[in-house]
């Protein structure tokens, strides 16, 4: 059994004493840990961060990386099939939003789900709804409509929500039409 179970066993989530465990593994073993988490976890700790730890852009991608350098995100959300994924975000170097897409075993069906993300609040939004006219990076996918084939059933009207956690660590849930879904997702920055 996984560790970090033993803060969602009984009684509230201490937040303050799970960020600081997970800020006290070695990185292979915090990925692992918060990849476990399956849907009822996912759902609690992302109520459980609202106002907790302030999220911003260089959370995502650290001010030390380079305008145009892409920062991988290990990622599981709640569903219950192709639940790993990655979110790789960069920096373009004009604008004040990164731009970003997600790759896993269901983009060769859903596409990319290219998105920009900008900060409000404490909080980063992920706006599905906004695609990059061109290639962000070479070695990333042509980007297309969220809007078309199968992407418009995951992508489309899509936005996500998105909490600190720890160091390197973000719980998200996901929006179409300004209403929560009852899907959630982890990250975990490389």
């Amino acid at each position: 059994m996984s560790q970090i179970l033993r803060y969602f066993t009984a009684g509230p989530l201490d937040l303050p004493a799970l960020s600081a465990w997970l800020d006290g593994l070695a990185p292979a073993q915090r990925r692992d840990e918060l990849l476990s988490l399956g849907r009822r976890q996912q759902a609690r700790l992302f109520e459980a961060a609202a106002g907790f730890r302030p999220l911003g852009l260089d959370d995502l991608v650290p001010a030390t990386v380079a305008d145009g350098r892409e920062v991988i995100h290990q990622g599981r959300n709640s569903l219950p099939a192709y639940s790993r994924f990655e979110k790789r975000f960069l920096r373009p170097a004009a604008g004040t939003e990164l731009l970003g897409y997600n790759e896993g075993s269901a983009r060769r069906y859903v596409g990319p789900g290219y998105f920009t993300a900008s900060a409000a609040q404490g909080e980063v939004l992920v706006d599905y709804r906004r695609v990059p006219a061109a290639r962000p990076l070479a070695s990333w996918p042509p980007p297309r409509s969220n809007a078309v084939g199968l992407s418009l059933l995951v992508f489309h009207q899509l936005t996500d929500v998105m909490r600190g956690v720890s160091e390197g660590v973000s719980i998200g849930r996901g929006y179409r039409h300004g209403k929560p879904l009852d899907a959630w997702f982890l990250l975990v920055r490389e």
